[in-house]
């Protein structure tokens, strides 16, 4: 678990339409509030980014392999 000593506060402007979106998700029960729900957001989106690397990545070493390029 996670110390409120250990997180930061990182000031960010988001659309009335993301906001909008982000209270309806948490009215539905998917997020408890909009620091979650971000939090959330963001470690799913590096994970993304670090798949993505890591494919693009592997994909060079196999043209390597291949062609020597």
């Amino acid at each position: 678990m996670v110390n409120e000593s250990d997180m930061e506060c990182v000031p960010a402007k988001l659309t009335k339409r993301i906001i909008d979106e982000m209270e309806e998700l948490i009215k539905q029960g998917w997020y408890a509030n909009k620091s979650e729900l971000i939090r959330d957001a963001i470690r799913e989106l590096i994970k993304k980014q670090k798949v993505a690397q890591l494919e693009s990545a592997i994909k060079s070493d196999i043209q390597w392999g291949l062609y020597g390029k």
